[in-house]
This record gives structure tokens, sequence and C-alpha cells, in this order.
């Protein structure tokens, strides 16, 4: 390449009427001038040369180097922790604190969805049966918990393929722009295939004049025709719009046939959320704290009785008690490994009201009073 650049210089220069290079340029019948000028050519060539040489060399070097501080740096990470030995998915739903009702359900659909596949693997006529489900209730009442433990026990039975749950919203399935729903829809149900694709606040998908999230529910309409052995849909949300939205689409309604109602948390399956995580991480209820710790959750339950979370409500109480805890851990000099685990009295919200606050006896009849005039 060089040398085709400065001979082309040089045939301008010096009229030569063929392509040539520094290298062949003939002396003879030049002028003194002329081949001072190709010496210095052929001189400038040879520098060219040596510094794309030299450029190379650096370059092949400094790859080398990097593929060397990769392979170091690949050597020295940290190792990817193991993975937890898989569970016993039925074991994991009994282990679930309440949920009785929910529970006798899952069993009993697994059952018979474990009997037909085995009539029809034998040759029987078996009955067919829907996998896709409408979970109802409020928040944090275990909703894509079950369904992540459901995915498994599918999988179990041999009814699905990986076992695995996808879980989206509106947001993850729509997009902006006028055909760009669908391909952002299948995304999602190609990475669910083989497990569950949990789609919660399915409602939002159902709006007026909502093209946008008519395209959602016709991609996944047509991904359910389409995958009917290896693909299940759970839809979730608040009882009375899942049954607006369910009864908006004849589709939807031929598909989804089976409910399972998640009711609200009792009291005493609230406190032992609450519990279960402070064993979890580590932390131990000062003497008389787990009855202040109950009124609270009485109390909030209370303010809000039409759109109470539940559990989400419990865990948000024990991340603001464990934050106090810190603070005031944090002001200790030296604390030891009992400082940091105990949470006393005064690491619950509004303590200093405490002592005046009625006791959980009388704030639970309060709320049982109170429900009985709405009714």
């Amino acid at each position: 390449m060089q040398d085709n650049l400065l001979g082309g210089i040089y045939d301008d220069l010096f009229g030569v009427g063929r392509l040539v290079t520094p290298s062949t340029l003939p002396n003879e019948g030049k002028t003194k001038e002329e081949q001072e000028a190709i010496a210095n050519a052929r001189s400038a060539l040879e520098e060219a040369k040596s510094m794309v040489n030299l450029i190379d060399k650096e370059k092949e070097n400094l790859q080398n180097k990097n593929a060397e501080a990769l392979k170091t740096a690949t050597a020295s990470a940290a190792p990817e922790k193991p993975e937890e030995p898989e569970t016993d998915p039925m074991e994991d739903l009994d282990a679930l604190i309440g949920l009785t009702a929910i529970k006798d359900d899952v069993k009993e659909l697994i059952a018979f969805v474990k009997i037909q596949k085995m009539r029809k693997e034998q040759g029987l006529k078996a009955v067919p049966v829907s996998l896709h489900l409408v979970f109802t209730g409020n928040p944090g009442t275990g909703k894509t918990t079950v369904a992540r433990i459901l995915a498994r026990l599918y999988k179990q039975i041999g009814v699905l393929s990986k076992g695995q749950l996808v879980e989206v919203d509106r947001s993850g399935l729509v997009a902006g722009y006028v055909g760009q729903t669908a391909i952002k829809t299948q995304e999602k149900i190609s990475q669910a295939m083989g497990g569950v694709l949990f789609i919660d606040e399915a409602y939002a998908l159902s709006q007026k004049d909502d093209a946008f999230g008519q395209e959602a529910i016709d991609t996944i309409l047509k991904a359910m025709e389409d995958n009917r052995d290896d693909f299940v849909v759970i839809v979730a949300g608040y009882t009375e719009p899942m049954e607006v939205f369910i009864n908006s689409n004849p589709g939807l309604k031929s598909r989804f046939n089976k409910y399972i109602e998640f009711e609200d948390y009792s009291i005493d399956d609230l406190e032992k959320i609450f519990m279960m995580n402070c064993k979890k991480y580590d932390y131990v209820l000062e003497e008389d704290v787990e009855k202040h710790v109950r009124e609270l959750i009485v109390q909030r339950k209370m303010e809000h009785s039409e759109n109470y979370a539940n559990a989400r409500e419990v865990r948000n109480l024990f991340e603001e008690i464990i934050t106090n805890q810190a603070k005031r851990v944090a002001d200790l000099e030296n604390p030891d490994s009992e400082a940091m685990t105990k949470i006393c009295l005064q690491d619950l919200p509004g303590a200093d009201k405490v002592e005046e606050s009625p006791s959980s006896d009388e704030t639970e009849k309060s709320s049982e009073e109170a429900e009985t005039n709405e009714e």
C-alpha cells in the first residue's frame, strides 16, 4: 500500500508512464536532483515500513497483555455460589404460613392433573383440564409465592418441561408504539416457555380504547393456543377487577375457568410472618416487645382496611423496626452480637406512644366492631 502511494506521487512528479515504486525507479537518465529525490523517497518508505511494523508489534503486545489480564481476572474472580439443593415443592407449599384453603385447592388441582395425565399415558380417556389459572385477592397474600411453587409442581408431575416462573405486569408487556407490543410480549412468552407466565394486575391490560393492551392480550391468547402442552399463564389481581377483565373477552373467558381466591391473612398469621422474618435474619425480640408488635400490626390493618398489603405490610414494618434498631446500635461503643440481634421497645415506630396504646385484645375488639358496623 505504501509502495503504491509513493509510486503514484512520483508518477505525478516525474512523468513516469507506469505505476512504479521508489524501489524500482531507475537512476539512469536522471538528474542529480531526481536521483536524490528517489533516494530520499526510498529512505522515507523504509522508515514508514519500520514504523508500521513497530505499531503492529505494539498492537500485538497490547492484545496479549489484555488477554492475560482477562485470564488472570477470571481466574481470581470469586467462584459462583453453588446452587441451593432443590426442595420438594409440595413441602414448600405446606411450610407456608396460613393459606389453608389455598393449599387444599392447589393439592386438589395437582392430584386431578396428575391422574388425567396418567390415564392418557395408559390409553384411557382423559378429561380435558385447563392449567391456566386466575388468582384473586389483595396484595401480599402469597399469590406470587404460590404461583412459583405451582410452576415447580407442574414440572414435577411432568406437564411442564422447565417449571420456571416469569413475572410481569402491563409495563413488561406493552410498548409505546403500534406493532412493538406484540414483539415485547412475545419475548416474555419465550422466556416463560416450558414454565409459567405470571401476569400481576392483569386487568390493567384491558382498558377502554386501549389498542396496546389488547395487542398484548391477543398475543398471549395465541401463544396459549399454540403451546398447550408446555406453557401456562396465571393472571392475578384484585377480585372484582379480575372478574371484569376475564368476562370482557370471550377468548379469556374460555381459557381461564379455574379461580383461586387468596383471602387476607389473620392477625395471628401476620404475627407469625413477622416472627419468621426475625428468625430468618437472626433478630430476637426483647421481653414484651412481641405484644406491641402485634398491636402495630392490628393498628395498621385497621388504618388500611380496604387495601391492606398483608405480608408485604408486615415486611415493611419489620424493615422499619430493624432500621431503627441499626440506628440505635450504631451509637453504641463496640456492640456485641447480642446487642446487634436484640430488638428493644424503643426500636418500634412510635415507641414514645407505646405505653399509652390500648392492649392488643382491645385493639382487635375495636377492629371487629368496626367491621360489624360496616356490614
